[in-house]
């Protein structure tokens, strides 16, 4: 399915019916008077976010949407019908933001969300109503009243607990396809990830959440290098921020300095995404170069106070112990469900206590390869 995360509508509420002019005419009945019955008022336009939905596709493919018109009001006091609503339904977290004047008008964060964003115009009323001691018989009815007509900008930003950012390469899809269920596409050359990605890991019986991959950010990402900072809007939702750096790059002499500059690139972006908590992953600890590096970076501390952990997305090597801190950070709902998990070394070789079986399933150790084969997690063929 195509990822689909703006797009800009035009929605038109119902017009109202016109009021209906009209005398009644019965037998022994010579001067029956007025009986135009109202117009029937216009159909309004709601947009509702939809669980079932995870993308903004079919607003893509129909940008224009109007509600029904109410029916006209007729003779014999007969009144219009009132117009048909509207509902469009978008994915729940999307932004519904007036596209003329910038305002946002509602953020549809729960499915379930409803906003009424077009008000049908009104039904104009009949000369039966006009009717009275000084107007015995008017010959006059309202027109009914336009519908309101919006512009809107629809943002779709990802509902989820923790976001992935990293370099192109950095073995972001391979991870989120060894602790969740999600299949991103893994190949081992930059810009593998073109759209984002979601995925629910389940790291106990009563503890799980939710985790967006991006698409990699490269420095000079703020000035429209790589993909920019299109898709950064996916992350502003997340509660914590896991930075996964490739340990075994060799054309960087200090993998540190990756932070510094995923930093950097966030920062454009939004002052908010660097107050959230944060996690730092190196990763590929299974090669030789990182290997190496690793036992340098031992003793090192990031300035901020940031943890900092050594995991292999390609062999399964501490993710365990990434996924419990991961699950302590999101909260007090997933810290009761972590709290008997056994945290792992800095290294992430030793497993001191017994694994929940279904996780001891989702994630072996410290093999087989993952599925799909080769990828950004490793970079070699199995």
């Amino acid at each position: 399915m195509r990822f689909v995360d703006e797009v800009e509508i035009v929605i038109q509420a119902g017009k109202g019916g016109n009021g209906c002019k009209s005398f009644l005419r019965e037998k022994y009945k010579p001067k029956g008077g007025p009986d135009g019955g109202d117009g029937g008022k216009g159909g309004d336009v709601f947009i509702r976010a939809d669980g079932r939905r995870n993308t903004l596709l079919d607003l893509h493919f129909q940008r224009h949407y109007r509600a029904e018109n109410g029916q006209h009001g007729k003779g014999k006091q007969q009144h219009g019908r009132k117009g048909a609503d509207l509902i469009i339904h978008v994915p729940p977290g999307t932004l519904l933001i007036d596209a003329e004047t910038g305002q946002v008008l509602k953020d549809l964060r729960r499915p379930g969300d409803s906003f009424l964003a077009a008000r049908g115009g009104r039904g104009g009323r009949g000369n039966m109503r006009f009717a009275g001691p000084s107007c015995r018989a008017p010959d006059f009815a309202e027109e009914g009243l336009p519908g309101e007509t919006k512009r809107i900008r629809c943002e779709l930003k990802l509902l989820a607990d923790v976001g992935i950012v990293g370099l192109p390469n950095a073995g972001k899809s391979t991870l989120i396809s060894r602790i969740s269920a999600a299949r991103p596409k893994v190949a081992p050359y930059p810009f593998t990830t073109l759209v984002p990605h979601l995925g629910i890991v389940r790291a106990h019986e009563d503890c799980s959440f939710v985790v967006a991959d991006i698409p990699g950010i490269v420095p000079g990402a703020s000035k429209g290098q790589g993909l920019g900072l299109r898709f950064l809007r996916h992350i502003e939702r997340t509660a914590v921020l896991l930075f996964l750096i490739d340990l075994a790059d060799p054309l960087e002499e200090d993998p540190l300095e990756t932070y510094d500059i995923l930093k950097a690139e966030l920062g454009q972006y939004s002052d908010r995404l660097l107050a959230k908590q944060r996690i730092v992953a190196l990763n590929k600890i299974d090669l030789p170069l990182a290997r190496s590096r690793m036992r340098k970076l031992r003793g090192r501390t990031l300035p901020d106070g940031v943890p900092m952990m050594f995991v292999s997305a390609h062999t399964g090597v501490g993710l365990r112990g990434l996924v419990s801190r991961l699950a302590r950070l999101c909260g007090s709902r997933t810290a009761e469900g972590c709290a008997s998990f056994a945290a792992e070394d800095q290294e992430g070789s030793a497993v001191t206590a017994a694994t929940p079986p279904a996780f001891a399933e989702r994630i072996p150790e410290p093999w087989p390869y993952p599925r799909g084969g080769d990828g950004e997690g490793g970079g070699r063929k199995t």
